[in-house]
């Protein structure tokens, strides 16, 4: 950037113009830089969202993930500066993952209510996620959070809509190439655990006991094609039998909460019977009381030793999905050998 020394004198006006010349250049160059740097930065792109259509960096640089968007984006290697607690998928994250979401800043709790905006405003993000669905946005203080970031809300209405939210969240933080990745290995197991049970599985009618019923009120939880202990499984070939008799919104529309004397009514045309287990294999509170119930021991699928349990029931991302599909294969084996 200096200018030669001349081997003749030079004149002291020359020498200012020289240097002049020096330094338009250099400021020049560094004033390109700026301006593409700037132009990069300043990139959008429209995004819908649950709430509308949210126009977005292009290129994120520094994300704030809630809810559902937590698991699916640490494991795309997004780059987050900030999360919501996700306690219900701990146990199915890898050691990598798991590291990763105990070292990032936690700007929210386990539900919408629990978001710190002075803590999401201090992280600074280029763009917020909101892995709720739709009815939770009430909790949440929306002009408050717009202030700080474009917000792209996104959630699962039923269980089984893990995969379409979660390739939106993957899309919105611009790592939808690792997202793809994770998909087409989950899709190939799938295929393969299929084929393997294909002869045996799909003639099944079975049924499923969730691990959320209300022990205190004296009911279970019975899950319907769609939900989370179902839809995995349905990945593979089962077909789950039945409906919900009177139908809500979200999961309640692929989950019912009977009483305990409607065991045998609601379970007793299964030929199979799958339940929710814990990760580590033991029984969740409000399976085991259905399994200490003495109509359960009088289920024809019980009697015929039809029963499977399948841990990872709640995964919410391709890569905790094939954990459920690795439980699924170990439980459902000796159907092979009959």
């Amino acid at each position: 950037m200096f200018a030669r020394r001349s081997s003749g004198p030079v004149g002291v006006g020359t020498l200012v113009l020289t240097l002049a010349l020096a330094l338009t250049a250099c400021g020049s160059s560094d004033s390109d830089e700026a301006d593409t740097s700037s132009d990069q930065k300043s990139e959008t792109r429209v995004f819908a969202a649950d709430s509308g259509k949210v126009t977005i960096p292009a290129d994120p640089q520094r994300v704030i993930a809630t809810g559902y968007a937590v698991p699916a984006l640490i494991q795309a290697e997004a780059p987050l500066v900030g999360i919501s607690s996700w306690q219900r998928g701990e146990a199915m994250m890898s050691d990598e993952d798991l590291a990763t979401y105990k070292k990032l800043t936690k700007v929210a709790g386990e539900s919408a209510a629990e978001t710190n905006y002075e803590a999401i405003a201090e992280a600074d993000p280029d763009l917020i996620i909101l892995g709720v669905p739709v009815p939770a946005l009430g909790d949440i203080d929306m002009k408050r959070l717009k202030s700080i970031a474009p917000v792209v809300a996104v959630g699962p209405m039923v269980p089984s809509q893990w995969r379409e939210v979660s390739e939106k969240h993957a899309d919105a933080a611009g790592v939808l190439d690792s997202y793809e990745k994770v998909k087409a290995e989950y899709e190939a197991k799938a295929a393969e655990l299929k084929t393997k049970y294909q002869d045996v599985l799909p003639q099944l009618k079975l049924g499923h006991v969730g691990s959320y019923g209300d022990t205190s009120k004296g009911t279970f939880q019975r899950e319907f094609g769609g939900s989370w202990g179902t839809s995995i499984a349905e990945d593979i070939g089962a077909t789950y039998y039945g409906e919900v008799k009177k139908k809500g919104p979200g999961s309640q529309s692929v989950s019912e909460y009977p009483s305990i004397e409607e065991l045998s009514d609601s379970l007793g045309e299964a030929d199979a019977i799958t339940y929710s287990v814990n990760a580590d294999g033991s029984v969740p509170e409000g399976v085991q009381y259905v399994m200490d119930s003495k109509l359960w021991k009088n289920l024809p699928a019980v009697k015929n030793k039809m029963t499977f349990p399948v841990a990872y029931t709640e995964a919410a991302t391709y890569g905790d999905a094939q954990k459920t599909l690795d439980a699924l294969d170990k439980s459902l084996a000796p159907l092979l050998d009959n």
